[in-house]
């Protein structure tokens, strides 16, 4: 049976990896990640093409250019592979989406694809984190790496409001720059303890990959708001 964690338990793993230097990853799903999970599984091709997230996409605006079942596919993988995957609450009314997008399009999806987490936690958690004084202690004197197209304005609110400890970032607008973005992270892998992945739909599978190959905390941390 899967486990759901309370925030504070979710940052108590994230802990637990960061000081005994254990592979973490966190994945959120929340509307995006379900319209790309749903390409020709729960939904036709025409379908998802419609909903007006992937007309946003193949506008340029998510990272991400539908349709494509590689990207699917992958983000299958790596949430079978994440150590906590984050799916929303069933009355979720944070999420400023059709209810249709949310929830009941997840549980379609986990059961066709047979993804069942042995961790889960809110998908809202990188809303709820910012807020809590137990998630910033965490993060205090590790070593942070961000990898997000807002990266330099992530470094300097890490930095200047919260006193952590960016010790890189990596400019990331879209799917075709995974590969790329893996390789520059393996050459860095000794130099950070924790990653910021603000990517968009690309975190699903860039957190797993990262904690596997570098040994370290990877966290899917959602989009970027210059209020945290």
């Amino acid at each position: 049976m899967p486990i759901n964690l309370t925030r504070e338990q979710t940052y108590a793993k994230i802990q637990y990896a960061l000081d005994h230097n254990r592979p973490f990853s966190l994945v959120r799903i929340g509307d995006g990640e379900n319209i790309c999970l749903a390409q020709s599984s729960v939904w036709s091709i025409k379908r998802v093409l419609m909903e007006p997230w992937a007309v946003k996409a193949n506008r340029g605006k998510k990272g991400v250019t539908l349709p494509n079942l590689r990207l699917r596919n992958q983000m299958v993988a790596e949430i079978r592979r994440a150590t906590v995957v984050g799916v929303l609450p069933p009355e979720d009314s944070l999420i400023r989406a059709p209810r249709y997008l949310k929830r009941p399009l997840t549980n379609a999806i986990f059961a066709h694809f047979r993804i069942a987490p042995s961790y889960k936690c809110s998908a809202c958690i990188n809303r709820y984190a910012p807020q809590d004084k137990s998630f910033w202690k965490l993060l205090k004197g590790r070593r942070i790496l961000i990898v997000s197209k807002h990266a330099e304005d992530m470094k300097d609110t890490l930095e200047r409001k919260h006193g952590l400890k960016v010790v890189g970032t990596i400019p990331f607008s879209h799917y075709y720059q995974i590969d790329r973005t893996l390789t520059r992270i393996r050459a860095m892998k000794n130099s950070f303890d924790l990653v910021f992945l603000s990517t968009g739909v690309n975190a699903v599978i860039l957190a797993p990959r990262i904690a596997r190959m570098t040994g370290k905390v990877a966290l899917d941390f959602g989009k970027w708001h210059k209020k945290i």
